[in-house]
């Protein structure tokens, strides 16, 4: 069964790929969101030509062909456009088989501890305790992250004093009971990050993600190693010996690669591997409620180094108007502060019709 057509449906921040086969059989997968369109484009012009006419079942073969075919270009771009192909064909997998793609990996479907992950940094440490408050009352999450410092802030704040009102203002918000994650986006010097784990650690703060400039490996171990805190990172990496280096290195105590930037299922399973072998958790990163968080519940029901929760986005249109409308149903409920990954065949979701009339659409046929 061979890779006949790979189609792209895209918009500026979403782009869905459906792959068929010369049997008719078909998938759906997803590149990275942002810039889509541009990763779509990157599909057709690197990634279709050497997938049209593979084995559609030999994943593995064509993950690593693909870059070594294109190795002038050891970019995010590249990872992120094989991902549409992976994930399409896992789906397919899947739907062959009558089996959904975690019980494909060893896993089984069920439910599974959400967090309730805020992106935002503009909102008061008040209005931040609030919203938590909201949804965990609506929704039952017993589990928040919010943010610290400024994006890339080079140690300024987001404004004076921020990061040292929101800490105790939700801890004290939530009570003792509600686990605390907070991200520093790359924000800090070792030195400062430090200085924040401690007061994270005072509060009873478990997780302090990406507290330095993500590409200086060397600072983020300072922090690791000065904390007691899990100091957790790895959404950025997209090359897996930068991974091998940063798993060794025990650069942090728990990975987090995010399966759309990393190049798909197949690839994030060898990191999560990789991981486990040293005793190292996995708790990936999964930002937005495009198939990106689908991807990682089917991954976090079957791994055995799965960490504690599943991230799970609270904005909505407010914050990321694009990721409406994208399904046909969501497979996003939460009940107790838990997700259920789906048990259909496959991803277990399909694609809203009038979402794919209204993109964008290119097509890669074999001749």
């Amino acid at each position: 069964m061979i890779i006949k057509s790979i189609e792209t449906f895209s918009t500026e921040y979403v782009g869905f790929v459906r792959v068929a086969t010369d049997t008719g059989a078909q998938g759906w997968g997803q590149v990275s969101t942002y810039n889509a369109d541009i990763t779509s484009l990157v599909v057709h012009r690197q990634i279709a030509p050497w997938a049209l006419g593979a084995d559609a079942l030999d994943i593995d073969t064509l993950v690593d062909v693909i870059p070594e075919r294109e190795h002038k270009f050891p970019g995010s771009y590249l990872r992120r456009a094989l991902a549409g192909l992976d994930t399409a064909l896992w789906d397919l997998r899947g739907k062959l088989e009558g089996k959904s793609v975690c019980e494909l990996i060893g896993g089984k479907p069920g439910r599974i501890r959400a967090y309730a992950s805020s992106m935002k940094r503009d909102i008061t440490p008040r209005q931040e305790a609030e919203r938590f408050q909201g949804l965990r009352d609506r929704y039952g999450f017993d589990a928040f992250k919010f943010r610290v410092g400024a994006e890339c802030g080079h140690d300024v704040d987001e404004w004076s004093g921020r990061t040292e009102e929101i800490v105790p203002t939700i801890r004290e918000a939530l009570g003792a009971e509600v686990a605390l994650l907070v991200d520093g986006n790359s924000g800090f010097s070792p030195k400062r990050a430090i200085e924040v784990g401690r007061l994270l650690e005072d509060h009873g703060v478990g997780h302090f993600e990406e507290p330095c400039p993500y590409w200086e490996l060397e600072q983020t171990k300072q922090v690791t190693d000065a904390l007691d805190i899990d100091v957790t990172g790895g959404e950025q990496d997209c090359d897996l010996s930068i991974w091998r280096r940063m798993i060794e290195m025990r650069a942090v105590d728990i990975i987090q690669p995010d399966v759309c930037y990393l190049g798909g299922l197949t690839r994030t399973l060898r990191v999560a591997k990789m991981a486990e072998r040293v005793g190292l958790p996995c708790t990936p990163h999964c930002a937005n409620l495009s198939m990106v968080t689908l991807f990682t519940m089917h991954l976090l029901g079957a791994i055995g180094n799965a960490g504690k929760y599943l991230e799970f986005s609270i904005e909505g249109p407010d914050y990321y108007p694009w990721q409406e409308g994208l399904f046909s149903r969501s497979p996003y409920d939460i009940v107790d502060g838990h997700a259920t990954i789906p048990d259909a065949p496959g991803w277990g979701v399909e694609i809203s019709p009038q979402w794919l009339g209204a993109a964008s659409h290119q097509i890669s046929e074999l001749s």
